[in-house]
């Protein structure tokens, strides 16, 4: 475990990463990178996510779908498998139970976990498998904590993935919309939000509401009201200038998924209306801000923020 005067990270190994803020004793999140039930896609994962003011903003294990958990990255359809969990989505038959199609991503090492007081950095490696548990992928994965802002209310982190192709031919990146179900898109980095956040405000620069499913925009932001405490709570999205970007993948941007009904999701989708193919020894690199902000933001204010705390 490691202590500083800022940032306070201590580290169960085997189990989990927890970050506080040491002037509130509010635990941040929790990493956890423990495996877990083979029918839910094991993954590492942050929850509990919390406010400054120490309220949850994250939900794991929710009745209506066991492998929604926090905050992840998740492949919904990777080469006729699925790296989402539970039920698979088969055009024209809906989503079946087919346990060979479900794999996993798995914590192989960290290369760093520290702080410096104000930045908390997790550097980790993970590799990517179907249900046979062959190597399909490799992952270096980097979450950075920082901007902790007490007055403000807000602090944020910033998720970087770059995932090898480790197999001879494309690997293929696709989603429930590519495999024919409509505005359905999800895959990528995932928020799960509460319970109590059913119904909650969402925001774009230009626009608001569930309308704003399958769009494309720099930001979107989701206000919910707590159950037990007083006040709301808003997450600000944004990915990264880069990631909409022509690679070696081809040219593909980014469409948010988004729901408000019957729960609360937002994704940024890196394949939501085409497959993305990402050829053998090829890398792909997505790069994510993701601010957790005590209150009900309205959209200048978020602007306002994004633009002082550019990438």
């Amino acid at each position: 475990m490691t202590f500083h005067d800022g940032l306070r990270v201590v580290h169960a190994h085997g189990d989990r990463i927890t970050v506080t803020e040491p002037a509130t004793g509010v635990e941040l999140f929790s990493y956890v990178y423990r495996p877990e039930a083979a029918w839910e896609a094991p993954k590492p994962y942050l929850h509990p996510v919390r406010t400054l003011a120490g309220d949850i903003v994250t939900d794991y294990r929710p009745n209506d779908h066991r492998w929604h958990k926090g905050l992840q990255l998740t492949a919904s359809h990777l080469s006729g498998q699925n790296l989402w969990g539970g039920n698979s989505y088969v055009h024209g038959e809906g989503y079946l139970p087919i346990p060979e199609r479900v794999g996993s991503m798995t914590h192989t090492g960290f290369d760093e976990v520290v702080s410096d007081g104000d930045r908390v950095v997790i550097a980790e490696r993970l590799t990517w498998h179907p249900y046979g548990g062959e190597l399909w992928a490799d992952e270096e994965r980097r979450i950075e904590v920082h901007d902790v802002d007490p007055e403000a209310g807000s602090w944020a982190l910033t998720w970087t993935s770059a995932i090898t192709n480790r197999r001879d031919e494309p690997l293929l990146f696709g989603s429930p919309t590519t495999a024919g179900r409509e505005m359905a898109g999800y895959t990528g980095l995932f928020w799960r939000g509460p319970r109590a956040f059913r119904d909650g405000r969402i925001i774009g620069p230009d626009a608001e509401g569930p309308e704003l499913m399958g769009g494309q925009a720099p930001w979107l932001a989701y206000s919910g009201e707590h159950d037990g405490t007083d006040g709301h709570a808003t997450l600000v999205f944004a990915h990264a200038p880069e990631n909409d970007h022509t690679g070696a993948e081809g040219a593909h941007p980014a469409h948010w998924f988004v729901r408000n009904e019957p729960f609360a999701a937002v994704a940024p989708s890196w394949a939501f209306f085409d497959e993305l193919a990402l050829a053998p020894g090829d890398t792909l690199t997505r790069r994510y801000r993701v601010v957790v902000a005590d209150g009900a933001w309205e959209r200048e204010e978020i602007a306002k923020y994004l633009e002082a705390h550019p990438w």
